[in-house]
């Protein structure tokens, strides 16, 4: 997946509007469009929807791109870009959508320990 990078403007300085990519901003991007995915799936198949998912990945998005709206609109894209994949996909729960969330369901976990072990504080 190419990312597009703010050009800083001129004076060489970190100007506002200039985004400097955290280096596991791919597998943010990555575990935002899983986040997606799962949120639309865990909906789908359980009646008892679960908003963690969903508000776990908002509240990760604000601290981490408070003051960099570019940065922000690429993560929630990959989020639609989640939700809208499987959402043309599936409009009931079948036993395929249900191997899909948990395939999903790991992958965010391992992603997010991955991030977390590797740049975490």
């Amino acid at each position: 997946m190419a990312q597009t990078e703010a050009v800083p403007q001129a004076g060489g300085s970190e100007a506002a509007g200039f985004e400097k990519p955290a280096p596991y901003d791919d597998r943010l991007t990555r575990l935002s469009e899983v986040v997606g995915a799962v949120h639309y799936l865990r909906n789908l198949c359980n009646s008892a929807a679960e908003p963690e998912w969903r508000q776990s990945l908002s509240d990760l998005m604000e601290n981490e791109t408070k003051a960099e709206p570019k940065r922000r609109a690429r993560l929630t894209a990959a989020y639609n870009r989640g939700y809208r994949s499987f959402a043309s996909v599936y409009t009931t729960c079948t036993a395929a959508a249900v191997r899909a969330e948990e395939n999903y369901r790991n992958e965010g976990a391992t992603l997010a320990a991955e991030i977390t072990a590797r740049y975490g504080n």
